[in-house]
């Protein structure tokens, strides 16, 4: 159950965020490798970027990618959120004493992570592909030209097999070990600490709420240029091989756009990060906290 609800809960979250990260996507991949002002910018902020969105790829667009979108956050979040919600109700991450160990907090955060992010990967990669698809007057990124999520697996898989559909996955993972092992760390010190402070009632919604926002900040800071270098190692081209053509790894994709961009081309996308994954972080934990009280009230 513990895995059924943390994959709900992330659910219910993207459908509400799915329209940010089809922004943030397009901003991380904005001017790739080329010097700032050496490119038409089509997207200025997150706001103008939805503007654009809208207007010359059509409101449908900034739902572009959702099943694959969703399907991601089920099996990420089931496998993370579950994982982590077990190490957490047998009792691993506490001290002798009773309280939360932080360092074991973050590594089962990271471990967690690490196991539905792998898994995942191969959908997590047409969900790039699916959501830089734009009209060819505001397009950036290497543009792929899939019909939808089952198409572009079985074509994936047919051209490069296992690897193919795997390829960018262990890129992939500093980003999550890094956002997972944040997220749940400081979500649940936070909650820890707001309990014994007694700021709201005990067992109250809002605590599980403030707990979220903090984890959100914490979350945008440590993972963005990680998720900017993750997201262009899956949207990469690739050869006959499918073998990427611009970027040898993650570090590769760190270091070329540190290069080129500079440090803030790290951050590229960092504004619709931060509107994407602080809701993102607080409703997905938050219904996560919520499901699982509901749960263990009505099965005791």
């Amino acid at each position: 159950m513990d895995f059924l609800m943390s994959g709900l809960a992330a659910c219910g979250a993207c459908v509400f965020t799915n329209p940010l990260e089809v922004v943030k996507t397009r901003m991380q991949l904005q001017g790739e490798l080329r010097a700032p002002g050496t490119y038409q910018r089509h997207y200025r902020n997150v706001f103008h970027a939805f503007f654009t969105i809208g207007k010359v790829d059509g409101l449908a667009a900034l739902q572009k990618g959702l099943a694959p979108a969703l399907l991601y956050q089920f099996l990420m979040n089931g496998i993370r959120l579950g994982t982590y919600g077990l190490a957490e109700a047998g009792g691993y991450l506490h001290t002798a004493e009773g309280t939360l160990s932080p360092p074991r907090s973050a590594a089962a955060g990271a471990l967690a992570g690490i196991m539905g992010a792998y898994v995942g990967s191969p959908i997590y990669m047409v969900k790039t592909h699916l959501q830089a698809q734009a009209a060819s007057e505001i397009a950036v990124g290497h543009q792929y030209k899939h019909q939808g999520m089952f198409q572009a697996l079985t074509e994936i898989g047919q051209k490069h097999g296992l690897v193919g559909l795997w390829r960018g996955a262990v890129g992939g993972l500093p980003r999550v070990i890094i956002g997972s092992s944040t997220q749940l760390c400081t979500f649940s010190s936070t909650k820890d600490l707001l309990s014994q402070w007694e700021i709201f009632p005990p067992q109250s919604w809002k605590v599980a709420l403030a707990a979220a926002m903090l984890s959100g900040i914490a979350v945008v800071l440590a993972m963005t240029p990680f998720d900017v270098a993750s997201t262009r190692l899956y949207n990469q081209p690739t050869d006959a091989q499918g073998k990427g053509l611009m970027y040898r790894g993650i570090l590769d994709a760190l270091l070329q756009t540190a290069r080129t961009e500079g440090i803030l081309g790290m951050y590229k996308g960092i504004g619709a990060s931060y509107f994407r994954l602080g809701p993102h972080t607080i409703l997905s934990l938050f219904f996560w906290d919520q499901l699982r009280s509901l749960y263990y009230t009505y099965t005791k």
